[in-house]
C-alpha cells in the first residue's frame, strides 16, 4: 500500500486556463483597484482585467478593456499584443517557451503596469488517487497528488490547482521542503462520505471527475499565494507602476484526472 501524507489543505478556489478565475482579495472600503490576473502557457495566454468592489457593495466582476495588454519574450524580443474577446478576457493563441522570461505589459489612462515571469520546466505528474481517512466527525476522502521534484534544485515551488468537472475546487501552493527522495506527495482533505451533511463546495459524489495541474511558480508568486490562503494579506506587490492587485504566471502545466468512485477507495487509518 501506499504511504499517504496526511496534509491536509482548504483553499479558496482559483481558476486558469479555459475556466473562469477567481481569486478572493481581501477588499478595504478605499477607492476601486486595478486587479490584473495573467497567465501564459505553451498553448496560449490570457489576461484578465477587473477592479476592486467596495466592501459594501454586491461584487462586480465585470471585465476591464479598456487598455493596451502585451507580452514580450525577454529571450528573442517578440511581442504579442493581446486582444479582449466576447467574454472581455485579453487572450493571444501563441504560447511561451521554456526557459524563457516574459513580460507581460498593460497600459491604461492612469499609467503602465508591468511584471516578469521566467518560465519554468514542465511538471511530471506521477501519481493522484483518492483514499478514506478516518475523522472524529466522519470519514474523509483525500485525494494525493504526486510529481517530480528535481532534488538538485533548491527552492522549487509549485502552484497545485484542483478542478471538479472543470470547475475550480482547491488550490494550494507548494515548496520543495515536502520532497521524499525526489517526489512530492501533496494531500488535500475533499469531501465526507455523508453527502447530506457535507457543503455543496466540498461534497464528491461518484462519478465526478476530478482534474489536478501542476505548474512550476516562483519563490515570490509562491509567496503570493501563501498570503491569499492565510486570508490577512493581498500579498506582495508583483507589478511596477501604479498600484494594483494580481499576478502574472509564465508556466507549463501539467494534467492528471480521476473519477470519483467512493466504493472502490482505500483506508488510511
Amino acid at each position: 500500500m501506499r504511504k499517504i501524507y496526511p496534509v491536509i489543505l482548504i483553499l479558496p478556489a482559483l481558476m486558469t486556463g479555459a475556466c473562469k478565475k477567481e481569486i478572493d482579495f481581501e477588499y478595504t472600503d478605499i477607492d476601486p483597484i486595478l486587479v490584473i490576473e495573467g497567465a501564459l502557457t505553451m498553448e496560449g495566454a490570457e489576461v484578465a482585467l477587473t477592479f476592486t468592489t467596495p466592501m459594501d457593495e454586491p461584487m462586480d466582476r465585470r471585465h476591464v478593456t479598456d487598455a493596451e495588454v502585451t507580452i514580450e519574450d525577454l529571450a528573442s524580443g517578440a511581442t504579442i499584443a493581446l486582444t479582449a474577446d466576447a467574454d472581455g478576457v485579453f487572450r493571444a493563441a501563441e504560447g511561451g517557451v521554456p526557459g524563457h522570461g516574459y513580460r507581460l505589459t498593460v497600459e491604461r489612462t492612469e499609467g503602465v503596469y508591468a511584471a516578469e515571469c521566467v518560465m519554468g520546466g514542465e511538471v511530471e505528474i506521477v501519481g493522484m488517487e483518492f483514499g478514506w481517512i478516518k475523522m472524529p466527525y466522519d470519514d474523509v476522502a483525500v485525494l494525493q497528488v504526486s510529481w517530480l521534484d528535481d532534488s538538485s534544485v533548491a527552492d522549487e515551488c509549485y502552484w497545485l490547482r484542483l478542478y471538479r468537472n472543470g470547475e475550480a475546487y482547491r488550490w494550494a501552493e507548494v515548496n520543495d521542503l515536502l520532497s521524499d527522495n525526489g517526489v512530492i506527495n501533496e494531500v488535500m482533505m475533499t469531501s465526507r462520505r455523508d453527502l447530506d451533511e457535507e457543503d455543496e463546495a466540498d461534497r464528491l459524489e461518484a462519478g465526478d471527475v476530478v482534474t489536478a495541474t501542476v505548474a512550476p511558480v516562483s519563490r515570490r508568486m509562491h509567496d503570493y499565494l501563501e498570503a491569499l490562503a492565510q486570508g490577512n494579506s493581498n500579498g506582495p506587490r508583483l507589478f511596477t507602476g501604479p498600484l494594483c492587485l494580481g499576478y502574472f504566471l509564465a508556466a507549463p502545466v501539467s494534467t492528471r484526472t480521476v473519477t470519483f468512485d467512493p466504493d472502490s477507495m482505500l483506508r488510511y487509518d
